[in-house]
């Protein structure tokens, strides 16, 4: 787990890894179509695909439906229509980290383009003894879309999902550890975006870098 390979994976990272980038969320203050908005000549989806498919070549997108992800080229999986909210895609990702033979699951946002190069490496450290999950958490707060998790922890989720649909309420429920980061070059890494006021600051960002 030292550093990426010729074809940009990270060794050692990418054979026991699935990463699933979540893009199922509807984006109502952006307006709709969040994954596909634009930021540096690319989409937000694109962004988030790039990264993820630096840590492993077990990729896939969790949508609600495929429409959300444009023609991207990547495989897409289907939120769980029977769970709202973003456990829904981590219910279809624990699925499709099974069917890759992966013991342990990266979730990312869509919406969060500056994540930081050593995410998995740095949660996969925390994740010892009876931690089911390591969550990201950067200048306070708690990111659950950004966690790293046990594949086993599948088995818990559908009793979880009875009584509550909280991400970070499983998370806990399954011995969350927390690892945070403190803000970088580019201010908070997991800085994500929610409105087009949030765009137009990253992009303002970018261009000033």
């Amino acid at each position: 787990m030292t550093g990426p390979d010729k074809d940009g994976v990270v060794a050692g990272m990418n054979e026991d890894l699935a990463v699933v980038v979540l893009a199922g969320g509807e984006g109502r203050r952006m307006g709709g179509g969040k994954p596909l908005r634009v930021l540096d000549g690319a989409t937000l989806l694109e962004h988030a695909l790039a990264r993820a498919r630096g840590w492993s070549r077990s990729v896939a997108i969790a949508v609600r439906e495929a429409g959300q992800a444009g023609d991207v080229d990547a495989r897409l999986i289907l939120d769980h229509p029977a769970i709202g909210g973003p456990a829904a895609g981590l219910a279809s990702a624990f699925a499709f980290a099974r069917e890759q033979g992966a013991s342990r699951l990266l979730t990312v946002p869509c919406d969060a383009p500056r994540l930081p190069a050593d995410l998995p490496i740095r949660l996969a450290a925390a994740l010892t003894g009876d931690v089911g999950c390591a969550v990201a958490a950067s200048l306070g707060r708690l990111h659950p879309t950004c966690a790293l998790w046990r594949v086993e922890m599948a088995q818990r989720l559908p009793a979880y999902l009875e009584q509550r649909a909280s991400l970070r309420g499983f998370a806990e429920a399954c011995g969350m550890a927390v690892v945070d980061w403190d803000a970088g070059p580019e201010d908070d890494p997991f800085a994500n975006v929610n409105t087009p006021e949030d765009l137009a600051a990253l992009e303002a960002g970018h261009r000033a870098s």
